[in-house]
């Protein structure tokens, strides 16, 4: 079982930055892959990043590739969305999520939500 909690969201002029974290709660030892999606009102969930816990492996959406950067903190159990020149376009609620760690590398697993298991609340990113 895994459980996921966002904070760090928050309101931002355009052309700011923002840093999302992600507390995970895990009850097995394996490795997982944590994501990050976002989704913005009236459009369908948009996957963005994901990370290999316990590597360095990562993998992004062309539409943030450049802007926004996933990282983890082992130690504990964190993982961030650090997001770049932010614009309107942005905005949306971000999710994390998490998933076995097959296919953790591939562009694919980002493709759909329905490929991650667990999800968080989610956390308010508005930028004007």
């Amino acid at each position: 079982q895994v459980q996921l909690v966002e904070s760090g969201g928050g309101s931002v002029q355009a052309g700011g930055s923002l840093r999302l974290s992600c507390a995970v709660s895990v009850s097995s030892a394996n490795d997982y892959c944590l994501g990050w999606f976002r989704q913005a009102s009236g459009k369908e969930r948009e996957g963005l990043a994901a990370i290999l816990s316990g590597a360095k492996s990562t993998i992004y959406a062309a539409s943030v590739k450049g802007r926004f950067t996933i990282s983890q903190d082992n130690t504990k159990k964190m993982v961030y969305l650090k997001m770049n020149r932010l614009s309107p376009e942005d905005t949306a609620m971000y999710y994390c999520a998490a998933r076995n760690r097959y296919g953790c590398a591939a562009g694919w697993v980002l493709s759909l939500p329905g490929h991650f298991d667990y999800w968080g609340q989610g956390t308010q990113v508005t930028v004007s």
